[in-house]
């Protein structure tokens, strides 16, 4: 396909992590403004509500809409969600109190969640089976810049300046600046509209036309993609007749495809666990890093900065991911992210005043703990059928956002009785358990769809 359309479905998935990374930074001053009684140092606390039910609205959204694509299709589902996104951020940048600011939290997480699920299946689906997940990694480049946009951004417009190491000297928060936050989710709602705009162009996934039978389309699509892959070089012809999945009936009915067929069940099982804690850790550390580290004692500027450097890793462990997405089976990319978590943990914990060994360790914890990830995301969109393929990564990835919701009303209130390593090793710790349920799960990399989820 155009490489166009990877930047096109790649700003979709850098407006996703945009909106998981904003409130990493800003929630401080948010809270600060509409809570009452919210300090810098009991912020962490009141992070919960708004993060436990921004997953709830992750969950929702990818049971109500995520089927919907199995029934309607992969591209029109794409543009409703980034719709809907762009909703939920311009609500959020004019909530008028908390109880609007965790209403539009909500609405937004339905949207992403969607989001999530469709972008990964459309990905899959178009992308050559043997490069599966290094295509969604080149996507997931994109949600680093996101996550990186989303902190730097955090901390140029909601802290107040300080001289560095301990903040930005020209951060821009005061007295007189006090509504950042809310210009932080106002360029959100200006991503989704770049995003919707450009979603128009991308074609129907070919493969989801033929389990419609609407195969004069696919072959449309099918054959504009060879058009422009033989301009590298002739192709050659199929090796053999492969059996395309053509009972996509979709809807809601798709659920009795994953939770009423044994073997999908099952699968279903290990990886909506697997999920489940690996979110603990993932929205520990990405929607509440800065808060983590305020309550440890951290000034907020410092933390924050500290979160800003660190998030570079990100942006490092998605270019290797890129490089590397297809020489490991899937599953083993989960525990490598753990140690590494692990090993960032301690770095950031045996810091003392070092600067440099906190941004070090803060980058190798970002680092390890989404490294794994698209590796992951494709073992999810392979792990079931076509005919439900969206609907059963929904199901995983959805129910595994409780993981982070809970994880943060349960760690946060432990989080200023603990010493700074006892704390990353508390919020590392289910990515190791994470890591362990993922070693139950399939060797997918290479297979075809039709082998692996008949």
């Amino acid at each position: 396909m155009p490489f166009l359309f990877v930047g096109i479905i790649g700003l979709g998935f850098l407006f996703t992590f945009y909106d998981v990374f904003d409130i990493n930074v800003s929630f401080i001053q948010t809270c600060v403004a509409l809570k009452h009684g919210c300090t810098p140092q009991n912020a962490l606390t009141t992070l919960r509500v708004p993060v436990a039910l921004n997953l709830a609205g992750y969950v929702l959204g990818t049971l109500l809409l995520s089927p919907l694509s199995d029934r309607i299709g992969r591209r029109n589902m794409l543009l409703f969600t980034m719709v809907l996104t762009g909703i939920g951020s311009l609500w959020t940048a004019l909530a008028p109190d908390y109880t609007n600011f965790v209403l539009a939290r909500i609405l937004t997480g339905m949207a992403v969640g969607a989001d999530l699920s469709i972008v990964n299946s459309y990905v899959g689906e178009v992308a050559p089976r043997r490069d599966r997940a290094k295509w969604i990694s080149v996507i997931f480049v994109n949600s680093s810049l996101g996550a990186l946009l989303g902190i730097w951004l955090g901390l140029f417009l909601t802290t107040s300046p300080a001289p560095w190491p301990k903040g930005l000297s020209f951060a821009q928060a005061g007295p007189g600046f006090v509504d950042g936050w809310r210009w932080m989710y106002a360029v959100g709602a200006l991503l989704a509209l770049v995003a919707i705009l450009l979603r128009v162009q991308l074609p129907e996934s070919p493969r989801w036309l033929v389990g419609k039978k609407r195969f004069r389309e696919a072959d449309t699509v099918v054959t504009a993609m060879e058009e422009m892959a033989a301009r590298r070089g002739p192709l050659a012809d199929p090796a053999e007749d492969i059996p395309v999945d053509t009972e996509i009936e979709g809807g809601y009915s798709a659920f009795a495809q994953v939770l009423g067929n044994r073997t999908y069940l099952i699968r279903f099982l290990v990886l909506v666990f697997m999920w489940f804690f690996a979110y603990v850790t993932v929205f520990g550390f990405s929607a509440g890093g800065t808060s983590l580290l305020t309550s440890l004692s951290y000034p907020p500027p410092e933390a924050g900065l500290i979160n800003a450097v660190g998030a570079f890793g990100f942006l490092l462990c998605a270019l290797v991911a890129v490089a590397s997405a297809e020489r490991l089976e899937r599953k083993l990319w989960l525990p490598t992210g753990a140690v590494i978590t692990v090993v960032g943990s301690v770095l950031v914990a045996e810091a003392g005043t070092s600067s440099l060994v906190a941004f070090l360790g803060m980058g190798v914890v970002f680092f390890g703990f989404n490294i794994w990830v698209p590796m992951t995301y494709a073992l999810s969109t392979e792990s079931f059928p076509t005919r439900a393929r969206a609907t059963g990564f929904g199901l995983v990835d959805g129910l595994g956002h409780l993981g982070g919701g809970i994880g943060v009303l349960l760690i946060a209130p432990e989080i200023p009785h603990l010493s700074v390593l006892g704390a990353f090793l508390l919020v590392s710790g289910f990515l190791v358990v994470a890591a362990v349920i993922a070693q139950f799960a399939l060797n997918t990399r290479g297979r075809r769809f039709e082998e692996v989820s008949p």
